[in-house]
């Protein structure tokens, strides 16, 4: 492994891409993007390498190694690249120093995936388990190389270790003959199965979370195994392939197709990343490690899909925007149902993982039901508020129903019946069928009371009536058979009751009846409302009768057809 690259590196990458025409020999060596911090515990970008990937244009995909420290990582990549260990990633027992953070080869391999020209990037990781670090770091480690990769190779040197992750295709490659008799999806299987933890051991949950977050990959992984090269493992660097077991020639030979087989354009959220994107995609993903407390698979994948909750959310909330509260509780649901799919439409194409995107989809449905919860209080404490107004309206409306000064049950009816179509239409939502159970209780009370009071009230009238109009035709009009009329209306309502044993067997009466058809249409039609312009009517009638008592006479002279009543002094006058 490789701990020191020359500074005028990064000169050349930069001229190669800026000329388009530079010999692939001037970068054919390591770079490095992700280095330790001093404390070895978080990790930080290396502009270095980052410069040169930022350069490419083209669709970029990755293939990354994993796996313990000092278990052939980048002598295994120097196998996939025909590169040696002089000329390729620097090999740990040749070399004092070893592979610190993550390195990238710094000559893509242009590869042709489906028509599209991708350039192919391959990462070489620092080694877990190293000593004077934190287990922090190793899942900081693992954890950013998972999510980079296109395919992501974790090198086994011997049976047992495990880990993995979604969007990258997880090659398990299982190297020497320690299968033991079963094939390498046993053993992967095996390796993946929890542990029983009947004693709730916390190093046994951490091992349990591990293989959970294995379990991702699912149906989007691959098992290889791999023979040793050589037993003198030391001197393998200096041997040419003929040297090597034959075996493990061939099956490194089909390890390459296999890999170029499963590699993939990098894909985030459903866009293709170039050089400048999946650097950008790397500052992300390094800030949200950096910040997490142990990230693993999981972990980081939960990151990224709570961003993509956050814009589902977002989604869903714009859908239901297009609601006006108060309004039917169908329609809310309704409108909740078709958000809430385009949501869950939203995250299945953009999110991470399977078996953690299910853990997110779940986490959206909770945070969806909370804000739909919250859109049911709103829609219910707006429908009780606009019902509980138009309520108020009506009972204020019946009670100056009650008191009309000309009693009127056309009147009466009329604006009842406004009154209950209004609340009608206008009351809407969860409220409307409690509001709509005490607004018939409330018009069958105030439409009783009316109609118990109306003919005592309407007799009364009538009686003040008659009495009001034998005066005026005796004293101001003079007019005799109007005051005869009202005479008689007087005597014969106060002879007529005598009949009648209760005021109720009166009002019963077709008489009666026919006395009130009479009179409901003299005081009330949609024409006119005689209770709203009695006064105005008899202003205006007051004001003409002066005018022709005072001034009438003396313009004309005329008699009367009919009788009326004069002094002597009038007679002589006339005469």
């Amino acid at each position: 492994m490789r701990a020191s690259i020359p500074v005028s590196v990064l000169p050349i990458f930069l001229s190669l891409f800026a000329s388009c025409s530079l010999s692939i020999d001037n970068f054919r060596q390591a770079f490095p993007i992700i280095e330790p911090d001093p404390g070895h515990t978080k990790l930080r970008l290396s502009r270095e390498g980052l410069e040169a990937i930022e350069k490419i244009t083209t669709p970029i995909a990755a293939v990354a190694v994993i796996g313990p420290y000092r278990s052939g990582k980048s002598f295994l990549l120097n196998q996939l690249l025909s590169l040696s260990c002089y000329e390729g990633f620097g090999v740990g027992h040749m070399r004092d120093t070893k592979t610190k953070g993550i390195w990238v080869w710094g000559s893509p391999v242009e590869v042709d995936i489906n028509g599209v020209k991708t350039s192919v990037f391959y990462l070489d990781t620092e080694g877990f388990e190293s000593v004077g670090r934190s287990n922090v770091y190793d899942d900081r480690i693992f954890a950013l190389a998972t999510v980079m990769s296109s395919v992501l190779i974790y090198n086994l040197p011997e049976t047992g270790q495990d880990v993995a992750f979604e969007p990258a295709k997880l090659l398990w490659l299982i190297q020497r003959d320690f299968l033991q008799g079963k094939s390498v999806k046993e053993m992967v299987d095996e390796a993946l199965r929890p542990v029983p933890n009947p004693n709730d051991d916390k190093n046994i949950d951490q091992v349990n979370q591990i293989r959970e977050s294995l379990a991702v990959m699912g149906d989007n992984s691959t098992a290889f195994s791999l023979p040793q090269p050589h037993l003198q493992r030391t001197k393998l660097c200096d041997m040419k392939d003929d040297e090597l077991e034959p075996i493990y020639v061939k099956r490194r030979d089909q390890l390459i197709a296999v890999v170029s087989s499963i590699i993939k354009p990098k894909i985030v959220q459903g866009k293709t990343l170039n050089g400048k994107d999946f650097v950008s995609f790397l500052e992300q993903i390094l800030e949200a490690l950096n910040k997490g407390e142990i990230p693993s698979t999981g972990s980081l994948v939960e990151v990224f899909n709570k961003g993509i909750l956050e814009r589902c959310l977002k989604l869903y909330n714009g859908h239901m925007a297009v609601l006006s509260f108060p309004t039917m509780e169908r329609s809310l649901q309704q409108t909740h149902e078709d958000a809430k799919s385009a949501s869950l439409v939203a995250f299945d194409e953009q999110h991470f993982g399977r078996h953690h995107a299910n853990r997110s989809a779940e986490q959206l449905m909770e945070e969806i039901e909370k804000v739909y919860k919250n859109f049911v209080l709103t829609n219910e404490y707006q429908s009780s508020k606009l019902c509980e107004a138009l309520y108020t309206s009506c009972e204020e409306k019946m009670d100056q129903l009650q008191i009309l000064r000309l009693p009127s049950m056309a009147k009466f009816n009329a604006g009842f019946n406004q009154c209950n179509r209004s609340f009608e239409h206008n009351c809407v939502g969860p409220s409307k069928t409690n509001y709509e159970m005490r607004m018939m209780k409330m018009l069958g009370k105030s439409k009783s009371l009316f109609i118990k009071e109306y003919n005592q009230r309407l007799f009364n009238w009538l009686v003040a009536f008659s009495l009001v109009m034998v005066m005026v035709g005796r004293f101001i009009l003079k007019f005799i058979l109007i005051e005869m009329g009202a005479w008689i209306l007087f005597i014969f309502l106060e002879t007529y009751t005598r009949l009648f044993w209760s005021s109720e067997s009166l009002y019963y009466n077709p008489v009666w009846h026919a006395v009130v058809m009479t009179w409901e249409t003299v005081v009330y039609s949609p024409v006119l409302d005689l209770d709203r312009w009695a006064t105005p009517l008899v202003v205006i009638a007051g004001i003409l009768l002066l005018y022709w008592r005072c001034c009438g006479g003396r313009k004309h002279s005329f008699c009367w057809i009919l009788p009326l009543w004069r002094n002597q002094k009038d007679e002589r006058r006339s005469e």
